[in-house]
């Protein structure tokens, strides 16, 4: 039987991503990147902060991130004592995915409705739907 995961994102394979939770509707990307669980954050519907930019872009989302505690960083590289995000994009700047760097230097992913992974790199789900990692932001632990 396929793999759906698998299918949508080839660059999973055997053992560079585990499934770390079952499928959910309730939260997404962005709210699991925040730390979050109980609401769908979007900048169109479902949960949004306050003041912040609905546009989008690649820049409102780091903005939103920002307004979280979140800072501009170069590189996806673990450093000691942060806690990292990656910002991933689509052409025309759009915001399209966020995946969070755990403690161990992996990466997690809610991956829409579907589950939690743990993934090696940011690499593993950059597909044209989910973009390419552009923007990396960390805050302190």
């Amino acid at each position: 039987m396929a793999n759906p995961l698998t299918e949508l994102f080839p660059k999973l394979k055997g053992g560079n991503h585990r499934v770390t939770s079952p499928r959910d509707c309730a939260y997404n990307c962005v709210a699991w990147a925040a730390g979050k669980t109980d609401a769908w954050w979007d900048h169109l519907f479902g949960y949004w902060p306050n003041n912040a930019s609905r546009d989008g872009s690649i820049a409102a989302y780091a903005d939103m991130f920002a307004s979280l505690g979140f800072e501009l960083c170069a590189t996806p590289q673990y450093e000691q004592g942060f806690e990292k995000i990656a910002i991933y994009g689509g052409d025309g700047g759009q915001f399209t995915h966020v995946a969070r760097q755990l403690s161990s230097g992996l990466w997690t992913s809610k991956l829409g409705s579907l589950e939690d992974i743990e993934h090696h790199d940011l690499a593993s789900i950059s597909v044209p739907d989910y973009g390419r990692p552009v923007r990396f932001l960390r805050r302190p632990k």
